[in-house]
């Protein structure tokens, strides 16, 4: 009895772990770092310094967290709505004080907010029809945006500030168009699952003509036929009992017979013929 009770080994992970503790943490620190970079209107050089340090940390803890809960099977349904949540809030936080400081334009703030919001509004809305995995294009799209915000909140000289730039040209194109393989991913995935098959099937089956009157139909046409075939049995025994009064024709009233089809041509000749 002993022996055939061990350890559960597939027991679900306690949401209270070390990875969902680094999600958590990266979460606390959007404020802190947001606050640090808007200090001084972010002219100072020691606050940049600090916010790009602090940025960098946030998005170490993104990696690690990552790397922890694969290895050592800490991945729960908490880490995996926070995660998400985290890497979008830092970002945000990021983009939205940069362009609140005049260094960023307020359109692609606003271009890359609204993809990231939509993409996970998409997914929320094709969970029914299976999760759509985030893919290589994704990430490479993370890590542009991580390393252009990075170069952007760094004190760098201004011969380097047009790297920045490009950086972050290249990070909102990566943005939009993985945003596009994601909507392009969502509806094939709609179009494929098995809960839009059984729909169709049930939409095919309400516009086929029902077969129920044609049913009745039928048999009706069969009750019919049927009903037919009972007057003809009926006409035939009808008949019958006619052919019944013609047997009966050949008795007299009296008892005696009448002149029928057997008295007919059936007369003894008398003696005088002979």
């Amino acid at each position: 009895m002993s022996a055939t009770t061990g350890p559960a080994t597939s027991a679900v992970p306690s949401n209270w772990n070390i990875a969902n503790g680094l999600t958590a943490l990266r979460i606390a620190m959007v404020p802190l770092f947001a606050a640090v970079l808007l200090h001084g209107d972010g002219k100072q050089t020691d606050w940049r310094i600090a916010a790009a340090v602090a940025f960098a940390g946030a998005v170490a803890t993104d990696r690690i967290d990552g790397e922890l809960a694969r290895s050592r099977g800490l991945v729960t349904n908490l880490g995996k709505i926070a995660d998400p949540i985290a890497d979008k809030a830092l970002i945000g936080a990021a983009l939205v004080s940069l362009s609140m400081l005049d260094e960023l334009w307020w359109t692609v703030t606003v271009l890359i907010l609204a993809r990231e919001l939509g993409i996970t509004l998409l997914r929320f809305i094709v969970i029914r029809h299976g999760v759509m995995p985030a893919g290589r294009g994704g990430k490479a799209k993370t890590v542009a945006q991580s390393l252009a915000i990075l170069i952007y909140i760094a004190p760098l000289p201004d011969p380097v500030q047009p790297v920045a730039k490009v950086a972050m040209g290249v990070a909102v194109v990566l943005t939009l168009t993985t945003g596009l393989d994601y909507m392009i991913q969502a509806y094939r995935m709609r179009e494929s699952s098995e809960r839009t098959r059984l729909k169709r099937a049930a939409r095919r089956a309400l516009r086929r003509p029902s077969s129920g009157p044609a049913g009745s139909g039928s048999a009706g046409s069969g009750s019919a036929a049927s009903g037919a075939a009972g007057s003809g049995a009926a006409g035939s025994g009808s008949a019958g009992q006619g052919a019944a009064g013609l047997g009966s024709v050949g008795k007299d009233p009296a008892g005696g017979d009448a002149v029928g089809v057997d008295s007919i041509g059936t007369e003894k000749p008398s003696d005088d013929c002979g």
